[in-house]
């Protein structure tokens, strides 16, 4: 079992930046592919971004690519996503998974957080 917390979340201005934290506690993190995906009001949830396990290789949803880092520190079971030049747009639920394999496909993660509200106002 994988235990997953997210932190980091508020209410900023469009253009402003916030580092959202994903700390893990129980198995191996540094053995999973971790990724964070989010859920704005009325849609699906979807990929955001995504850090593999072993070389830290990085992927992004074309909406965000240029404007957020993922990255991860397996010493310190903790992983990070720096958001950069926030638009209203990116309101939402942000939640961290993990899972055996990087993919953009939520269903393939097995174990997620409890999720943390941005709110982005114009």
């Amino acid at each position: 079992q994988v235990q997953l917390v997210e932190s980091g979340g508020g209410l900023v201005q469009a253009g402003d930046s916030l580092r959202l934290s994903c700390t893990a506690s129980g198995r191996t993190f540094s053995s999973y592919a971790m990724g964070w995906f989010r859920r704005a009001p009325g849609k699906e949830r979807e990929f955001v971004a995504g850090v593999t396990w072993r070389r830290g290789i990085t992927f992004y949803a074309d909406s965000v690519k240029g404007r957020f880092v993922i990255s991860r520190d397996n010493p310190a079971n903790t992983m990070y996503l720096q958001m950069n030049s926030l638009r209203p747009s990116d309101t939402a639920v942000y939640y961290c998974a993990a899972g055996r394999l990087i993919t953009d496909q939520a269903p393939q993660y097995d174990y997620w957080g409890q999720g943390t509200q941005v709110t982005v106002s114009s």
